[in-house]
């Protein structure tokens, strides 16, 4: 038994015969990059370049190495990342204003060992007693880290700027300090960034990843005089020690990767850098990460433990800027 088309049907199966394919496929590519030219990607990658190492011939009290515990606080913020956030989530970040950061702050105390901490302002405002317990330990640093932990890329470059002013304003009022150092949410960069980190004067930046070592910030060419102080995924806890994560990594088995990734800065005599977040370090099985990795730099001897600005304070004096 034979079916019959309608005209209407067979009028659309000839279209969609004849729709050119290849035309659908290119208007399915956001951007062909093998189409562009060199002078393109010279200029899509000079927005931001490692300049000169700053590395100095040796650190404070002829000290061996470097080493900058940093601790982003994001607590509720980090829930906004991707739309509405659930109460559940939001009660996740509550933790680490509520019990983490004394759990962190309290362990720095005890080992007398200084942090910065990267805040994004609106978590020190939804939580300000933060702030007494960071200052516990007169050494530690209060540096911008956005306003709400916003994706830079996904706002215009004027309310981008907007965020960062009012953050800098804020962490100044709960704090009583000025910052001088600027770490983006996620280290994400738009094409705004740079010009906005060296429009409001910061000493440093700690988001890029182009060496181990600090160095001098260039942007689009041009030697920016602003100190950077580089992070690594590898040196971060959050996708390590996220159980909901596609990393994650026994926190055992974590302190050893720590403890090589410190050995060979030692060795090189440069600079140790670890980035972490009171709401996954601050957990009970998760503390003892930290606590085992600064009695192992400690062992080593002949260490200086160092806020970030006083890092890029001195790395500045020595090279001259």
């Amino acid at each position: 038994m034979r079916t019959l088309l309608t005209p209407c049907l067979v009028i659309l199966l000839l279209a969609s015969c004849t729709q050119p394919v290849a035309e659908n496929q290119t208007e399915k590519l956001p951007d062909q990059k093998w189409t562009w030219s060199t002078e393109r990607f010279e200029k899509a990658v000079a927005q931001v370049r490692a300049g000169r190492d700053l590395t100095p011939k040796s650190w404070p009290n002829g000290a061996k190495v470097a080493v900058l515990l940093s601790f982003d606080v994001d607590n509720e913020t980090i829930a906004w990342w991707d739309g509405e956030p659930t109460i559940s989530d939001l009660s996740r970040g509550e933790y680490g204003s509520r019990v983490a950061l004394r759990r962190v702050v309290n362990l720095l105390e005890k080992h007398d060992v200084p942090a910065s901490f990267f805040v994004p302002a609106l978590s020190l405002h939804l939580a300000p007693q933060m702030a007494d317990e960071i200052k516990r330990l007169p050494r530690h640093e209060f540096a911008v880290h956005g306003w709400i932990h916003e994706r830079n890329t996904r706002v215009p470059a004027d309310k981008e700027r907007e965020m960062v002013v009012n953050a800098n304003k804020m962490l100044i009022e709960l704090t009583g300090e000025t910052p001088v150092g600027y770490r983006a949410p996620s280290w994400n960069f738009s094409a705004a960034t740079p010009s906005i980190v060296k429009e409001m004067g910061f000493l440093y930046e700690s988001s890029m990843m182009s060496d181990d070592r600090p160095y001098e910030l260039v942007i689009n060419g041009e030697p920016s005089g602003i100190v950077e102080l580089p992070v690594e995924w590898i040196l971060d806890d959050a996708p390590l020690l996220n159980p909901r994560g596609d990393s994650y990594t026994n926190p055992r088995e974590l302190v050893q990767v720590l403890k090589d990734e410190f050995d060979i800065a030692y060795e090189e005599g440069t600079m140790f850098l670890m980035t972490m977040h009171p709401h996954y370090i601050g957990h009970r099985s998760r503390i003892v990460v930290l606590e085992e990795l600064i009695k192992h730099i400690k062992s080593k001897g002949n260490v200086w433990f160092a806020t970030h600005k006083e890092a890029a304070e001195y790395v500045k004096a020595q090279a001259g800027m």
